[in-house]
């Protein structure tokens, strides 16, 4: 399996940075490429110029990992997991462990944090919430356009779902990997929740 590790091992403000790592996923939304280190996820990127597929068949969804490190640290093994169950088999997702975080965005306390924990938190498979329910849940209701920079800033997307986080007025609204792929991922969700129904 081919492997690409890359490591950074100077000092930044009298800390050693981060020893990272690169795992490669090919899902229905084609590559997603997770970044990270021995204390958590730094980073999930989605490949921006894929089409999933129409309708979301069971046959047709698969995510398998086809590139990184032969030692994974626990926290790309969790996510690797999680992403894996969440696609071919979403009600596991509740039982997996989340993989710890390790971006600066979760280091500080600030509004876009709040709202990021609360979104995981609250808003479960299936379900979705406006940009202003959000604000309400995060502790400010006035704070509706600060909700949309908190999900541009985004750095984990579908483990933190802000697919999820929807317009008032029922319209998806933007996605960082494209309205295409929030679309699909509502679908999926909504799908998959009216199979667990039957």
């Amino acid at each position: 399996m081919a492997s690409r590790l890359v490591q950074k091992m100077a000092l930044k403000d009298g800390k050693a940075q981060c020893k990272m790592m690169l795992v490669v996923l090919d899902s229905p939304m084609g590559r997603i490429e997770i970044s990270g280190c021995e204390t958590g996820i730094h980073e999930l990127s989605l490949q921006k110029d894929v089409m999933p597929p129409n309708g979301t068949k069971e046959a047709s969804i698969t995510c398998e990992l086809c590139e990184g490190p032969e030692e994974m640290t626990e926290p790309l093994k969790q996510c690797t997991a999680w992403l894996s169950a969440y696609f071919c088999e979403p009600w596991v997702t509740e039982k997996l462990p989340i993989p710890s975080f390790h971006h600066p965005v979760f280091e500080q306390a600030s509004f876009t944090r709040q709202v990021l924990w609360t979104l995981l938190r609250d808003v479960k498979f299936g379900e979705t919430v406006s940009y202003k329910q959000l604000a309400d849940l995060a502790g400010n209701s006035k704070a509706a356009r600060a909700v949309g920079g908190a999900m541009r800033s985004n750095p984990l997307p579908i483990i933190i779902p802000c697919h999820r986080v929807i317009c008032s007025s029922g319209q998806t609204g933007n996605y960082t990997g494209g309205n295409h792929l929030k679309e699909w991922l509502l679908s999926h969700e909504k799908l998959q929740k009216e199979k667990l129904a039957y």
